[in-house]
């Protein structure tokens, strides 16, 4: 069964930095995926926060975070990181990961990330 799950998220003062992960499985060649974090925050579209293509063959990120958030995967691990400093009030939000490929989409269950003072 594919499975992704998130983690790291919490509670961060402005200014802070937090960690997320997600790790996938039941996945054939999840380096064949191209991989994403979205957020939701409460009232708003989900939104694209960053991607990195499959194979570890490029990045990109929203205009919002550019700068300041970094996204990255271990295949070996099958693992895909967010790394986000410089956090902001309006970064709070659910995040979540994504995997695509060959038409199929799959999402994790999120993890909510609240950046206040």
């Amino acid at each position: 069964q594919v499975q992704l799950v998130e983690s790291g998220g919490g509670l961060v003062q402005p200014g802070g930095s937090l960690r997320l992960s997600c790790v996938a499985s039941g996945f054939t060649f999840i380096s064949r995926y191209d991989m994403s974090w979205y957020r939701q925050a409460p009232g708003k579209e989900r939104e694209l926060v960053a991607r990195i293509i499959n194979m570890g063959a490029g990045s990109n990120y929203a205009d919002s975070v550019k700068g300041r958030f970094t996204i990255s995967r271990d295949d070996v691990k099958n693992t895909m990181y967010l790394q986000m400093n410089s956090l902001k009030p309006e970064d709070t939000a659910v995040y979540y990961c994504n995997a695509f490929a060959w038409g199929n989409t799959y999402w994790g269950q999120g993890t909510q990330v609240t950046v206040s003072s």
